[in-house]
């Protein structure tokens, strides 16, 4: 078995607002990379509920924050359905990114990268 590790380095201004964001993994060639916006969920079994940690760095702009946003929705929409197989409830979450993107005038072709 072997383990490995994904970081998340963060600079706090003095009001402890975050500063800099960088993430490093090195098992997939990633190292001290500067991001500007990290949403992390995690599941705790025996509890049967999510945790969150959202970030993201005073730069970031509002306009890249929904683009953010919309790739994170369609991303969670896809590995919903690889996990589930729920094409109906996957049909219904599509609309939502179509409709989240129209309304921001993000366009179709949102790409995002599949970490699977």
């Amino acid at each position: 078995m072997k383990e490995t590790s994904i970081t998340i380095d963060v600079t706090l201004d003095e009001n402890h607002v975050p500063d800099k964001l960088h993430w490093s993994a090195p098992d997939g060639g990633i190292s001290n990379q500067e991001t500007h916006a990290v949403f992390l969920s995690t599941w705790d079994k025996e509890m049967q509920e999510t945790s969150r940690i959202d970030l993201w760095s005073k730069e970031m702009p509002v306009d890249q924050m929904r683009v953010f946003v919309h790739q994170t929705l369609v991303g969670i929409r896809n590995s919903y359905m690889k996990a589930t197989q729920d094409v109906e409830m996957g049909e219904a979450f599509q609309q939502f990114c179509d409709y989240f993107s129209d309304e921001h005038n993000l366009g179709k072709a949102q790409k995002t990268k599949d970490s699977n």
